[in-house]
């Protein structure tokens, strides 16, 4: 049996297939194709060269919904609300685009033309007070189908507490509504605040029809060629969903790139035996940095993809940052160096892929420090002289700032490495999590050329490099299980909890994953469930998630745990304050059977670590040339230690080893560089 993980990129489109019989590994790495990423899904495929009908499983990692939302390429969506809250949308938070001044402009999904009133009317407690007009609702449902709407949001007030004016009205609406792209708010975000809720629904019929159309597209090309089995997409919690179901909640497969190569970190440092571990994924555009504490990646619902576009369902917590290989540096008018978060892009790409760039980016300077071979460039069309980097980078940025090409080049990897390491902050030391407690996890084509320096510069001991670092988004794919987050508000402090509340919403968060399970049809070999709540003192407005054991947690139990967390976390003790029961979740986990990480690396193809050098070359570090020996990765034999300066190259990156820096391959292929 072939199970295959596809992750889209900005530049590659890559792919792993793992053998289930005979463990064999086959990969493939093709150029992505922005303007339907089908094509190059189905090319990478074809590039593995096992026919589609010997293929179990196709798990998708896409950028579509993610794309579509930061270009506003979306849905047309109307929307029908609780009379008197047409506005909440726009109204929003009371922030600005802008921490200072007036300035900035923001745009909501939906226009104001397009949100229309009903009347109706639940408390907070449940009770209706106003009863839902029906006639109301389909005279809404034909003036938003007569204003050209493709999407529709049905949201009103209080539905987390009582949803059922929200299912009437959603059952009327898919009566008339000629299409099923139809979101009742409380399905998507069962979560009080109005307009975090309403934005997360907004958020899914915007992109509905863009996701429903690209794997419509992706899965009649499957079945042209031949496959006639399950298609999971990955989603922004780490799990995956079957293709059929996915348009449903898709705003669940926002950032599911990032998130497969979190999972993906988070299995082979488990394998690796390191529970505590800081990932960093630096790609053609931008760099993800996350944090994994005990084997698990943190999970978050604070998600605010931009301004006032906050997407409160469960994602995988990464930070992101411009910063990527196809960062552009420039020297501004007052004479500063900026790196990013412009970026080159595919097209045209740094100077030396010979697509017609001409601004200097990070990839150009490592390859003037050395750190590159110009020859072995996985994404070049024409070949460029490293003399002709090395000029424009002089003549850019150097000429500017008095410095020459190789000094402006190391300006430039400094500058973008700071960058960095300021996001690797900002999910670390920002959160009370010390950097020099973890190792750093280095993926993604370029991550690995900088890894190194951003640990020494974090105090970070260990840097792990993963046998296939530019494809690690793909074994995300192939490794990651089924899963599916309830949230229910019931916002209650807990000396006035009913006994058995928790019980109950718990068991109804989990008959609902188990039903959705069984109607992906997907084989799983268990389900397992993890259970969470949000909590808070009495007036606060931020929450704490604390993890609950056992459905039959108590009361005084939740008390306990809940102050433990927040000592931890602020180091205080508010005895004289309530705390408060905000919400409970449940994450359902159809565990999938995994692949044996050691078969990716591959048996090493020469018996010492000599065999493996097969050349050297001068590298730029710390203010000089050092000649340095340049190993080839797939050489390299289990067990194999050296001493840097060195550059270890491979299909899918090149690794920087700096002088001084200690390297061990592991059973299981991963590079352990102790900094």
């Amino acid at each position: 049996m072939n199970i295959a993980g596809v992750d889209v990129g900005g530049t590659f489109t890559d792919l792993i297939l793992h053998d289930t019989a005979t463990d064999e590994v086959r990969i493939a790495k093709v150029p992505t194709t922005p303007d339907n990423q089908a094509f190059g899904v189905l090319a990478a495929l074809a590039a593995a060269g096992v026919p589609l009908d010997q293929i179990e499983a196709v798990i998708h990692g896409t950028t579509t919904t993610t794309n579509a939302l930061l270009e506003r390429k979306l849905a047309l969506v109307g929307l029908i609300t609780t009379q008197g809250f047409r506005d909440v949308l726009e109204l929003g938070r009371r922030t600005r685009p802008t921490p200072y001044g007036l300035t900035g402009s923001f745009v909501p999904l939906i226009p104001r033309e397009r949100r229309m009133e009903v009347p109706e009317r639940i408390s907070a407690e449940g009770e209706v007070l106003t009863p839902l007009d029906d006639a109301a609702v389909r005279s809404a449902v034909a003036r938003l189908l007569d204003l050209g709407c493709e999407s529709l949001v049905i949201h009103f007030l209080h539905s987390y507490r009582e949803p059922a004016h929200e299912r009437r009205a959603a059952a009327i609406a898919r009566e008339l509504w000629p299409n099923r792209y139809v979101t009742a708010g409380h399905e998507v975000l069962s979560e009080y605040r109005e307009y975090e809720r309403g934005v997360a629904a907004a958020v899914n019929a915007s992109v509905q029809p863009v996701l429903h159309r690209y794997l419509e597209h992706l899965l009649v090309g499957l079945a042209a060629n031949g496959f006639r089995r399950e298609l999971l997409v990955m989603q922004g919690n780490g799990g995956t969903i079957a293709a059929p179901l996915a348009h449903e909640t898709a705003v669940n497969s926002v950032m599911s790139g990032p998130a497969a190569g979190v999972i993906a970190a988070a299995v082979t440092a488990r394998a690796a035996g390191i529970e505590r571990l800081i990932t960093y994924d630096m790609g053609g555009t931008s760099s993800d940095v996350a944090l994994i504490d005990g084997g698990e990646p943190r999970l978050s619902s604070e998600l605010e993809l931009e301004y006032a576009m906050p997407i409160h369902v469960p994602m995988v917590d990464v930070h992101t940052i411009g910063a990527g290989g196809g960062s552009i540096a420039r020297v501004d008018d007052g004479g500063m160096l900026l790196v990013g978060p412009r970026s080159a892009g595919a097209r045209p790409g740094p100077i030396c892929y010979g697509r017609g760039g001409t601004e200097p980016t990070i990839t150009d300077a490592n390859l003037v420090l050395g750190r590159l071979d110009p020859a072995r460039l996985l994404a070049i069309d024409t070949p460029v002289a490293v003399d002709q980097v090395r000029s424009a980078i002089g003549t850019g940025i150097g000429a500017p700032l008095g410095l020459d090409p190789e000094a402006a080049a190391a300006a430039i990897i400094r500058i973008a490495n700071d960058r960095m390491a300021g996001a690797i902050r900002m999910v670390s030391l920002a959160r009370g999590h010390d950097p020099r407690d973890f190792a750093l996890f280095a993926f993604g084509g370029a991550g690995p050329l900088h890894a190194c320096a951003l640990a020494r510069e974090l105090g970070i001991p260990t840097v792990v490099v993963p046998a296939r670092p530019g494809l690690t988004n793909a074994l995300g794919c192939v490794v990651a299980d089924l899963r599916h987050d309830y949230v229910r508000t019931v916002n209650v402090t807990l000396s006035e909890l009913p006994g058995a509340l928790v019980r109950t919403v718990l068991a109804e968060q989990v008959a609902q994953g188990e039903a959705v399970i069984a109607r992906e049809g997907v084989t799983v070999e268990r389900i397992d469930c993890r259970f969470a709540a949000d909590m808070q003192f009495q007036g606060q407005s931020h929450l704490l998630d604390i993890p609950i054991g056992s459905p039959d947690i108590s009361a005084a139990e939740l008390h306990s745990a809940f102050e433990a967390a927040y000592w931890h976390r602020f180091h205080v003790r508010l005895t004289e304050i309530r705390p408060v029961l905000v919400s409970l979740r449940t994450a359902v986990i159809g565990r999938r059977r995994t692949m044996p990480l050691a078969t990716l690396a591959g048996n090493a193809m020469k018996a010492t670590l000599g065999e493996a050098r097969r050349a050297t070359r001068p590298v730029w570090f710390d203010g000089d040339w050092h000649e340095t020996p340049i190993y080839q990765r797939e050489w390299l034999p289990v067990g194999a230690r050296f001493i840097g300066p060195a550059i270890v190259e491979q299909l899918d990156t090149t690794i920087v080893i700096e002088p001084g820096n200690r390297v061990t391959r592991d059973p299981i292929g991963n590079l352990l560089v102790s900094v």
